[in-house]
């Protein structure tokens, strides 16, 4: 068996754990990517807020992702029966990216493995963890490559990215309830060879189909498009089992949007996820922290996932690499704190999405041009910045607005 040292493990090679080697590989750290699949691999998260743009930039790999070509977005729009309301993340509140891209998956995050690998990141693809246990300070995980070779590593700090694998959640007991209960997603590709040009073919839409229930539109550059509902578990249940049939009768139920892909085969059979929600008791341990989807998945609706993937993924790899290099770290302030800051308002805007009130909001025929320009800001993922009211006092922002606009209807 082989023997080997790094201060930090990256466990996953997705957003969040590229973004932490190119952080690390920056500063030259000492650490290796584990990833038990091989890319490029089918993965949704799909549409990108701009946030993401300053934790690429800061991780390397801005320049190579702008030479790709993936579709630009910039904004977002929303359409309930005839109502639409849209948002320009060049008209936000603040400072910040006015746009980002609607990626493939697939394909993206290749681009940035390939960055990492040619920048000399030690990336181990098809590589199974077997076992993870600590002595002490360290860290032991024995690994197995596709090859069926094992090697153990020692190291002083693991940074969890492994999105759905959820290793330590499930090492550790750290499952906690979700925010939001009981809601499933259902989606494929198609390849649109017909597709409109403008908004209707480059623009990420969101169909209300009803409070709780709703389908997404993510057209990509290379022609092919994202589509998908998100709804509660009852509602998938009227459609049957076989997932192709029942997502075509799914697709009547829309209207804008109803007989629009009729003629398009699916590029593969739509994929089913039950329950989406996820979340952890704690964000992070003794030599230890979680990133991304490894500890909290809110709700596809706003398009957080990266944003607060890349997010956490950059911060935890800087600490961690502080508190090797012998520097103090309040986890629970600098990470958990403020990672929990963004999240939360995050919950309140996804929360009172299903309660109606801020669809209410969207959809008011009369909005205030500030009030707007705040809350595009959230949707931009700039979560963090205290002078947005909407980011301050979001909860209780966004009640006193819903009120508002209830009174004038009196």
């Amino acid at each position: 068996m082989h023997h080997e040292i790094r201060d930090i493990v990256i466990i996953g090679a997705g957003p969040s754990g590229s973004i932490a080697a190119g952080y690390l590989e920056k500063q030259r750290a000492s650490f290796l990517v584990l990833e038990k699949q091989k890319f490029p691999r089918f993965v949704v998260g799909e549409s990108l807020i701009p946030r993401c743009m300053d934790n690429f930039s800061e991780a390397g790999f801005l320049e190579v992702l702008k030479a790709y070509g993936f579709q630009k977005k910039y904004g977002a729009r929303f359409i309930r029966k005839n109502e639409i309301a849209e948002f320009d993340f060049s008209k936000k509140f603040g400072n910040g990216w006015n746009w980002t891209w609607q990626v493939p998956r697939a394909d993206f995050d290749k681009v940035l493995t390939d960055n990492l690998k040619s920048r000399g990141v030690d990336i181990r693809f098809e590589t199974e963890i077997l076992s993870i246990s600590r002595t002490g300070e360290r860290w032991q995980i024995l690994i197995k490559n596709n090859l069926g070779e094992e090697t153990e590593i020692t190291c002083n700090f693991i940074i969890d990215s492994s999105g759905n694998g959820r290793v330590l959640a499930k090492q550790f007991n750290l499952e906690a309830p979700p925010v939001i209960y009981d809601h499933s997603s259902i989606f494929t590709h198609i390849k649109e060879t017909q597709r409109p040009e403008g908004i209707e073919g480059t623009q990420i839409t969101f169909e209300v189909l009803d409070t709780k229930t709703w389908f997404w539109y993510i057209p990509f550059s290379n022609g092919v498009s994202s589509l998908g509902f998100v709804g509660p578990n009852t509602w998938f249940e009227n459609f049957g089992n076989e997932t192709a049939e029942a997502f075509k009768k799914m697709l009547k139920e829309t209207d804008y949007y109803r007989n629009r892909f009729d003629q398009y085969p699916f590029k593969f059979e739509p994929i089913s996820y039950r329950n989406i929600s996820k979340n952890v008791k704690n964000v992070y341990g003794n030599g230890f922290a979680l990133t991304g989807n490894s500890a909290e998945f809110l709700d596809p609706v706003f398009s957080s996932g990266v944003a607060f993937a890349t997010e956490s993924g950059l911060l935890a790899s800087k600490l961690a690499l502080k508190e090797i290099q012998g520097e103090p770290v309040d986890w629970e302030k600098e990470y958990s704190g403020y990672i929990k800051d963004g999240v939360d308002v995050f919950a309140t805007y996804v929360k009172e999405w299903y309660s109606g009130k801020l669809q209410d909001i969207f959809f008011h025929t009369k909005p205030n041009t500030q009030i707007k320009a705040q809350i595009c800001a959230v949707l931009a993922g700039y979560v963090w910045n205290k002078k947005n009211p909407f980011v301050r006092n979001h909860q209780k922002a966004i009640t006193n607005l819903h009120h508002l606009i209830q009174m004038e209807k009196l």
